[in-house]
């Protein structure tokens, strides 16, 4: 039976609509296959969560969504409408 290993990719979108398009993204590779960084290319990986999907990957975590406080608006903090998904892929010893 062939072992298998983890691959993350973070994707974050326009909007939390599963279909919305990518803006950033990140990925990390645990099978120790592919050797490119995480958004490394001009263009995401997929179109969107959805897009993902189709491919084999699942999603692990959905964005959390804290309101706006009043003031709070220049404060520096994390993306928004940030997707974690993962794929189990099988690597050969």
């Amino acid at each position: 039976m062939p072992e298998s290993r983890q691959k993350l990719l973070v994707l974050y979108l326009r909007n939390p609509e599963l279909h919305s398009g990518v803006t950033a993204w990140s990925m990390f590779d645990g099978t120790g296959k592919d050797r490119h960084s995480s958004g490394d290319g001009n263009e995401p990986p997929y179109e969107s969560v959805v897009e993902a999907m189709k491919d084999g990957w699942r999603v692990v975590q959905f964005p959390q969504q804290y309101p706006a406080y009043p003031g709070t608006e220049y404060q520096t903090s994390y993306l928004k409408y940030e997707y974690i998904l993962e794929k189990m892929e099988a690597i050969d010893d």
